[in-house]
C-alpha cells in the first residue's frame, strides 16, 4: 500500500484502491498533477511580482532617453509653438540646453513608477495565466488576450496613470522658460496641492485603453511565438536571444496597434490638458486641428524604444523566473 493509502487507512478513510475512494482533486487535473497546485496561481503571481519589479528598474535605466524624446515630440504642436523638427533635432537641442543629463529629465519619476508597474503587470499576468490555463498548461487564444488585457488594466490603475501623469508634467515643465518643478517630491507635492489627488490621475480612461490593448497585444504575440517555437514539446526551453527577438516583434505590434491612444493619453496628461473636456474631446480636437497623422506623432522613437524595451524586459524577466524556479517552489 502506498503512502496515501496508509494515511487514508490511518484516518479511517477508504484508500485509493477502494471502489469508494473519491479523489479530492477530481475534476481539477492541474491539482492531480501537483498536490500543492492550489497555490500555484498565487505562487506564480508572487514570483511575477518580484521578478517584474526587478526587471522594471533595470529596463527603464537603459531605455529612458528614447521615452523622453518620444514624449517631447508628442507634446510638440504645430504652429508658432513648434520646437522640434524630428528626433535628432530634439536630441541636439536638449543636449545643447541641458546637457546629456537633460535626456534623463523625469527618470526618477519613471524609476519610482517602473518597479511597481512592472511588478503589477507580470504579477497580474502570471496569476491570470495560472487560472486560465487548460489541463495541459496551455493558454487558448482568448486566454492569452484576456490575461494580457487584465495585466494592462491592473497596471494602468495601480501604477501607470499616476506615474505617467507626473512624468509628462515634468517633461512638459522643462519646455517652459521658467521650470517650476525642482525635483520628484517637490513636483508631486505641487501637483497635488494645486490639483488635488486627481491631478495625478489625469487621462485614466486613455491610459486604461492604452495599457490594456498594449499588454493584450504584447503577451498574445509573445505567448503565441513561444508556442510556435516549442511546437509539440511544451517543456522545450526558449533561448533568451529568441525571447528577445519575440519581444521586439511583440513591441512593434503594440506600437502600430495603439500609438493613437498613446498620443491622446500624453495630451490628456500634459500641462495644457485643461483645454480638453475629456478623452473623446481631446481626440476630436487633434483630428480637427492637426489632422489624422498627428495620431502617429512619435511613432519612430516610440517604435525604437518599445522594441528595445519589450525585448530587454522579457529577456530579463524570463532569466529571473528561471532563476526563481530553481529554488522557489
Amino acid at each position: 500500500m502506498d503512502r496515501l493509502g496508509l494515511l487514508a487507512t490511518a484516518y479511517g478513510q477508504p484508500n485509493k484502491h477502494s471502489s469508494q475512494f473519491r479523489n479530492p482533486f477530481g475534476g481539477r487535473p492541474w491539482m492531480e498533477q501537483s498536490g500543492a497546485a492550489a497555490a500555484a496561481p498565487g505562487a506564480k503571481g508572487l514570483k511575477g511580482i518580484v521578478a517584474g519589479g526587478i526587471t522594471g528598474g533595470i529596463e527603464i535605466c537603459i531605455t529612458f532617453p528614447t521615452e523622453y524624446v518620444k514624449t517631447q515630440l508628442q507634446l510638440d504642436e504645430k504652429g508658432a509653438t513648434k520646437q522640434y523638427n524630428g528626433i535628432m533635432d530634439c536630441v541636439k537641442k536638449t543636449v545643447k540646453t541641458n546637457g546629456v543629463l537633460g535626456l534623463y529629465r523625469g527618470l526618477s519619476v519613471l524609476l519610482y513608477g517602473s518597479i511597481p508597474k512592472s511588478a503589477v503587470r507580470f504579477g497580474a499576468f502570471e496569476s491570470l495565466k495560472g487560472r486560465l490555463m487548460d489541463s495541459n498548461g496551455q493558454l487558448s487564444t482568448s486566454g492569452k488576450l484576456l490575461a494580457g488585457l487584465g495585466a494592462g488594466v491592473a497596471e494602468a490603475i495601480l501604477a501607470v496613470t499616476p506615474m505617467e501623469t507626473v512624468k509628462v508634467k515634468f517633461i512638459n515643465d522643462q519646455r517652459s522658460g521658467t521650470p517650476k518643478y525642482k525635483g520628484f517630491f517637490h513636483g508631486v507635492g505641487m501637483i497635488v496641492r494645486q490639483e488635488g489627488l486627481s491631478g495625478v490621475y489625469k487621462g485614466l480612461t486613455a491610459t486604461i485603453l492604452k495599457q490594456g490593448s498594449n499588454q493584450a497585444i504584447r503577451f498574445y504575440v509573445m505567448e503565441t511565438l513561444k508556442d510556435m517555437y516549442k511546437g509539440d514539446d511544451p517543456s522545450k526551453p526558449v533561448p533568451k536571444m529568441m525571447v528577445g527577438a519575440f519581444g521586439a516583434v511583440a513591441g512593434a505590434a503594440s506600437v502600430f496597434g495603439n500609438t493613437p491612444i498613446d498620443v491622446v493619453k500624453t495630451r490628456m496628461q500634459g500641462l495644457e490638458a485643461a483645454k480638453y473636456k475629456n478623452t473623446a474631446d481631446c481626440a476630436l480636437q487633434i483630428w480637427k486641428n492637426e489632422g489624422p497623422m498627428a495620431f502617429y506623432k512619435g511613432t519612430v522613437p516610440r517604435l525604437s524604444r518599445v522594441c528595445l524595451d519589450v525585448a530587454i524586459t522579457f529577456m530579463i524577466y524570463d532569466s529571473f523566473m528561471d532563476l526563481f524556479n530553481k529554488f522557489w517552489r
